[in-house]
């Protein structure tokens, strides 16, 4: 019995791939445009960061500029609140009283308390 052979010539070759067209860009364009994305995007990040620092930076020396003006308003308050005790002292005691045995000039507290407590 003769065995089976290959045909004269050979086998055509097996196709075992496949060749279907290539859809979109190559990878490399793909890879181009998101670093080009990103980069813009670092940049504009970078840009509001020093934004936000530029205006933390001008909030604090507006409130540095502002400090001569509080405190004056500060002392101004303390000056009119001190002379409205001596003179409510004065009409209540009838005389003027010291504290202190001394002159030195101690700075009072005031504590602002609500006119009506509710509980």
């Amino acid at each position: 019995m003769p065995q089976d052979m290959p045909p004269t010539g050979g086998y055509e070759p097996v196709q075992y791939r496949r060749s279907l067209p290539v859809r979109g860009f190559r990878p490399a364009y793909y890879l181009v445009a998101v670093a080009g994305i990103m980069t813009y995007g670092f940049w504009r990040f970078g840009q509001g960061i020093r934004e936000q620092q530029e205006l933390s930076r001008e909030k604090m020396w507006s409130r540095i500029h502002l400090i001569p003006v509080l405190q004056a308003e500060e002392d101004r308050d303390l000056v009119r609140r001190t002379l409205a005790s001596k003179a409510m002292e004065k009409e209540l005691l009838g005389a003027e009283t010291k504290t202190y045995h001394n002159d030195r000039f101690v700075r009072p507290t005031y504590a602002v308390t609500p006119s009506n407590v509710t509980k």
